[in-house]
């Protein structure tokens, strides 16, 4: 039975820099990892998305491009597909399903961040992490706001260290509650929360 401090799901979002911040927290993660992590990244449309590949030779965790209708699987990395908003769908009793939009772009940016914690906020409640990276619009903020009301935890990676800082800075003006970790940080938060739900 997991324990009630534990999550059941993480959800990521960063834009500029965003290779660079998660080469420095998704490696570090044990092959056994108990969680799935759900991240978007904003790839130009038009432009075959190489993240899951490159992800997949650097960490111990399985890792994959997100797949409609997919159910989520503890222990999986899965990036947004270029040019789809990636949700998560609450599905017959309490599985978890990915869904892929063709809706319009938030913030110009298809896949979106908010798009995807705003379901995820819907789907898990408080069972649910978020985190808000590096990045250069305000994608994010009111998702990350979104999981704060819905109980779950959220973190946002230091402006002062991000490559980017306008979307951290906008994810904390919106959602003031929001931890202020830097990227060994986030990894360590990651690892517990693992730890936890193993």
């Amino acid at each position: 039975m997991r324990v009630a401090s534990a999550s059941a799901a993480i959800v990521i979002g960063a834009s500029a820099g965003a290779i660079q911040a998660l080469l420095h927290i998704l490696p570090v993660l044990p092959g056994d990892f108990a969680l799935p992590i759900i991240v978007v990244v904003h790839v130009p449309p038009g432009r075959r998305s190489e993240l899951a590949a490159l992800f997949d030779v650097k960490c111990q965790v399985a890792v994959r491009e997100a797949e409609d209708k997919e159910p989520i699987t503890a222990g999986t990395i899965y990036f947004a597909p270029p040019d789809y908003h990636l949700l998560v769908e609450r599905t017959e009793g309490s599985s978890q399903t990915l869904s892929l939009s063709t809706d319009a772009p938030v913030f110009f940016s298809r896949p979106s961040i908010d798009v995807l914690f705003e379901s995820a906020a819907e789907a898990y409640g408080s069972d649910l992490i978020a985190m808000v990276l590096t990045g250069a619009n305000e994608d994010g903020a009111r998702g990350l706001k979104a999981v704060a009301e819905a109980g779950g935890q959220v973190y946002v990676q230091d402006p002062q260290t991000a490559y980017a800082r306008a979307m951290p800075d906008a994810a904390l003006a919106a959602c003031g509650s929001a931890h202020v970790l830097s990227l060994s940080q986030i990894a360590d938060r990651l690892l517990e929360a693992g730890r936890k739900a193993a």
